[in-house]
C-alpha cells in the first residue's frame, strides 16, 4: 500500500501523457483524478497507521549507486513527517485536479495540464518519502521541472516563458547550495542516508571544514548550505522573486504549488534535517533572522498590489517567513503544523480566487472588479473563510499554529527571539490589511467591472465549489482538531521524526507569558481590518490624499516594486552578466584573442603566407639567383653559429619548424 501512495500519480502520468490523445478531455481528467484520489485514500489509512497507531515503515526497493563508501538506494521512509506531509499532499492535489476538469474544460491542451499536475504530485511524494539526500535531491529536482512545465504551461505568451525560466534560474541557485550541502555532508559523514546522518551528528559535533580556503565548524557550514537550498525553494528573502511571477501558470497551478508542493518542500527539508540544525546553533540564528524578514518583506508588499491572484502570492511568501522561523527556534513540530494548516486555507483562497477570475472573462486587476458580492455570493463565502483562517481570526485554523509561533518567538527570550515576535507581530496587521482590502475590491466596494465582464457572470460550478467546500471546512476546523495531536505537550507522535530538545519546552513557557504579549496579534488584526475599511471604503478622501503626497507616492512605488529588488538583480547580476558574456567572454576572447591563436587564426595566417610566398614564383632567373643566395647566406650562418642556437632550443625543434615552413610553402 505504502509504494501504491507513490506510483499511483506517476502512473495517471504516464497514462496521461501516453495516451492523452486516445482518452480525450472526458477520459484524462478522469484516469488522473482517480489516480491522486485512491493515493489520498491510502494517504490517509497510512497516517492512521503510522501517525496515531505509532508504526513507522521503512522501505529498501533497489539499489541505485553503489561506489566503495557511496551507497544510495530507492529507500522510502513512512514516519510521521512524513505522512502529515502525504495527506497534505495528496489531499489537495485531488482537489486541484477536481477543480481543474471544470476550470479547464475549454483548453484544448487539458490532457497535457493533467498529466502535468500528476507528475508533479508524484515527484513532492517522492521528495518527502526519501531516505536519503540523494533521493531527496531527485525528488527537489523533479518539482523544480514540473513547475516550470506548468508556470510555462501556456507557452505561447511571452510573459509565461520568462516567468518559468527565471522560476527555473533563481531555483538553481539554491539547488546549487543543496548540492554541495549534500557533498559537504557526504565528505563529513561518509554517508547519505538519513537514519545514518542523524545519529552520528552530535558524534561529528566540533569538526571543522576548509572552505574557501578558510576553516569552518562543520555542521554550521553543512546546514547553511542546506538552507540556501530552502531559501531558493521556499522563496526566502533573496531568492523570493521568482514566486510572485510563478502566477503566469493556470490558477490550480498556483493553489498546488502554494499550498503543498514546491514551496512547503524548503520547510520540510530544515523539518527533516532538524537533527543536524540542532548542532548548529549560529545556522539556526540565520534561519530565523531570514524567516522573520521575509514574513515582514512579502507581507509590506502585498499591502500595494493590485493582482488578485499575486497579493495571495506574497501572503504565501509571508507565512512560510512564519515557518521558517518557527524552524529557527527549534519549534519544528509548530512549524509543520503551520504548513499543514496553511496548506488548507491557502489552497482554498488560490482557487477561490480562480473562480472569480473564472467568473469575471479572465479579470485578474481587483480595481476592475467590486460589487460581485451579489453575483458571486458562495465564491466570496469561501474567500471570507479563507481570508479569515489567513489573518489567525480566533478559532480557525490559522489561529492555532500562527500565534503559537508568535508565542514561542517571544518566549525564548533571546534577542532574536524577540526580534522575530515584533516582525511577525507587524506582519500580521500588514496581512490582516491586504486581506481585507482584497474582499473589499473584489467583491464589497463600488462595481468597477468592465460591461463584457460582467455579461455571463456566475457562481462556482459544482466541479469547482466542491473542493473550495472541503477546503473550508479544512481552513476551519482542521487546526483545533490537531492541536493537541501534533503541537500538545507530552505527545508522542512525531516519534524520532523531528528533533525534540530542551526548546520543546518553550511551548509550556509561552503559556505563562504576559497575557497582553498573546493580544498583541489579534489587536494588530483588528487595526489592519480597520486601516483596509477606511483606506478603501469609507475614507477615499483620505486615501487619495495619502497616494498623491510625495511621501504616500514613494512609499507606495518602493512596496509596489517589492522593494525594488528586481530592479537590483537587473542593475547588479544581470546586465553586469549579459556585458561581460557578450563584450568580455564573446566578442574579446571567443572572437577576437581565440579566433586569432586558436586553430582558425593559425590556418589562416599560415594560408596568407603561403600566398605571398606563391608570389615569388616570377619566373625570372635572377630573382631565383638572389634567393639562393640570400638562402645559402642563411644556411652557413645557422650552421656557424649551432652551438649558440643550441644552447636556447631544443635541437630537435629545428627539424619540426623546417618542416612546417616546407609544407606551408606548398600549400
Amino acid at each position: 500500500m505504502y509504494l501504491t501512495i507513490l506510483f499511483l500519480p506517476l502512473l495517471g502520468f504516464l497514462l496521461a501523457a501516453s495516451g492523452g490523445r486516445f482518452f480525450g478531455w472526458r477520459g484524462t481528467p478522469l484516469i488522473t483524478t482517480f489516480c491522486v484520489f485512491l493515493s489520498s485514500l491510502f494517504s490517509f489509512i497510512a497516517f492512521y497507521e503510522v501517525g496515531i497507531a505509532g508504526s513507522p515503515c521503512y522501505i529498501q526497493l533497489a539499489p541505485w549507486f553503489t561506489s566503495e563508501f557511496f551507497d544510495a538506494t530507492w529507500g522510502f521512509m513512512f514516519d510521521s513527517l512524513t505522512v502529515v506531509m502525504l495527506v497534505v499532499v495528496t489531499f489537495v492535489s485531488t482537489l486541484v485536479h477536481i477543480y481543474s476538469i471544470s476550470y479547464m474544460s475549454e483548453d484544448p491542451h487539458l490532457p497535457r495540464f493533467m498529466s502535468y499536475l500528476s507528475i508533479f504530485t508524484f515527484f513532492m511524494l517522492m521528495l518527502v518519502t526519501a531516505d536519503n539526500f540523494i533521493q531527496l535531491f531527485f525528488g527537489w529536482e523533479g518539482v523544480g521541472l514540473a513547475s516550470y512545465l506548468l508556470i510555462n504551461f501556456w507557452y505561447t505568451r511571452l510573459q509565461a516563458n520568462k516567468s518559468a525560466i527565471k522560476a527555473m534560474l533563481v531555483n538553481r541557485v539554491g539547488d546549487f547550495g543543496l548540492a554541495l550541502g549534500i557533498i559537504a555532508t557526504f565528505s563529513l559523514f561518509k554517508s547519505v542516508d538519513f537514519a545514518t546522518v542523524f545519529a552520528c551528528s552530535a558524534h561529528f559535533a566540533e569538526n571543522s571544514f576548509i572552505f574557501f580556503h578558510l576553516e569552518w565548524h562543520a555542521l554550521s557550514l553543512i546546514c547553511a548550505l542546506l538552507f540556501v537550498g530552502a531559501v531558493g525553494k521556499s522563496a526566502q528573502l533573496g531568492l523570493h522573486t521568482w514566486l510572485p511571477d510563478a502566477m503566469e501558470g493556470p490558477t490550480p497551478v498556483s493553489a498546488l504549488i502554494h499550498a503543498a508542493t514546491m514551496v512547503t518542500a524548503g520547510v520540510f527539508m530544515i523539518a527533516r534535517c532538524s537533527p543536524l540544525f540542532e548542532q548548529a546553533p549560529q545556522t539556526l540564528i540565520l534561519v530565523t533572522v531570514t524567516g522573520a524578514l521575509t514574513a515582514f518583506f512579502a507581507a509590506t508588499t502585498g499591502v500595494v498590489q493590485n493582482d488578485l491572484k499575486r497579493v495571495i502570492a506574497y501572503s504565501t511568501c509571508s507565512q512560510l517567513g512564519y515557518m521558517v522561523f518557527a524552524c529557527g527556534i527549534s519549534q519544528y513540530a509548530v512549524g509543520v503544523f503551520h504548513l499543514m494548516n496553511h496548506a488548507f486555507f491557502k489552497a482554498l483562497l488560490f482557487l477561490s480566487a480562480g473562480a472569480v477570475i473564472h467568473a469575471l472573462a479572465d479579470e485578474q486587476d481587483m480595481r476592475k472588479m467590486g460589487g460581485t458580492i451579489k453575483v458571486l455570493p458562495f465564491t466570496y463565502s469561501m474567500m471570507f473563510i479563507g481570508s479569515l483562517a489567513l489573518i489567525g481570526f480566533p478559532f480557525l485554523t490559522g489561529f492555532y499554529s500562527k500565534d503559537v509561533i508568535l508565542e514561542v518567538a517571544y518566549a525564548k527570550y533571546t534577542v532574536a527571539g524577540t526580534f522575530t515576535y515584533w516582525l511577525g507581530a507587524v506582519s500580521a496587521l500588514f496581512t490582516s490589511y491586504y486581506s481585507f482590502r482584497l474582499l473589499f475590491l473584489t467583491f464589497i466596494g463600488p462595481v468597477n467591472s468592465l460591461k463584457d465582464s460582467l455579461k455571463h457572470v456566475h457562481d462556482a460550478p459544482f466541479l469547482m465549489g466542491f473542493p473550495l467546500f472541503l477546503l473550508a471546512f479544512g481552513s476551519i476546523f482542521v487546526g483545533y482538531l490537531a492541536k493537541d495531536m501534533m503541537i500538545g505537550m507530552g505527545t508522542q507522535f512525531w516519534g524520532n521524526a523531528l528533533f525534540m530538545g530542551p526548546d520543546h519546552g518553550l511551548l509550556v513557557e509561552s503559556e505563562y507569558i504576559p497575557q497582553a504579549i498573546k493580544y498583541i496579534p489579534i489587536l494588530f488584526s483588528f487595526l489592519g481590518f480597520l486601516f483596509a475599511l477606511n483606506l478603501n471604503l469609507l475614507g477615499a478622501s483620505f486615501s487619495y490624499s495619502l497616494k498623491t503626497s510625495t511621501f504616500g507616492r514613494t512609499l507606495y512605488i518602493f512596496l509596489n516594486k517589492r522593494w525594488l529588488f528586481d530592479k537590483m538583480y537587473t542593475d547588479f547580476v544581470a546586465l553586469p552578466a549579459l556585458f561581460f558574456g557578450y563584450n568580455v567572454s564573446f566578442k574579446t576572447l571567443d572572437k577576437g584573442l581565440l579566433e586569432i591563436v586558436g586553430p582558425a587564426g593559425v590556418i589562416q595566417t599560415v594560408s596568407q603566407g603561403g600566398r605571398q610566398l606563391r608570389k615569388m614564383q616570377s619566373g625570372l632567373i635572377y630573382h631565383y639567383a638572389f634567393i639562393m643566395l640570400c638562402s645559402l647566406t642563411f644556411l652557413i650562418a645557422f650552421v656557424g653559429l649551432w652551438d649558440f642556437f643550441s644552447f636556447f632550443v631544443e635541437t630537435h625543434l629545428y627539424f619540426i619548424a623546417a618542416t612546417t615552413l616546407v609544407f606551408s610553402a606548398d600549400s
